[in-house]
């Protein structure tokens, strides 16, 4: 896996891997040993991709015109400090 790849995209990745009917036996063992791996170590449900989906929200209260410019002076705020 790069050191850029996202866990959480690396593990939706994985389980679309191991749902795919094209996807050969051994490639879904790959994947779901891949997985396992990822899950056991927390890799896929860590810290770093909670604080991802929290920066994700924050980006998106910015381009919403529905919020209010308070809220999206706290989600600048926010960013910021990430």
């Amino acid at each position: 896996m790069a050191d850029s790849a996202h866990p959480a995209n690396v593990a939706r990745g994985l389980k679309a891997a191991i749902s795919n009917p094209k996807n050969s036996d051994e490639a879904k063992q790959r994947a779901h040993d891949r997985l396992a791996e990822m899950q056991d170590s927390g890799e896929a449900h860590g810290h770093s991709a909670h604080a991802a989906q929290v920066a994700q929200g924050h980006k998106a209260n910015l381009k919403n015109p529905n919020t209010s410019e308070e809220s999206k002076q706290h989600s600048r705020a926010a960013l910021e400090e990430m």
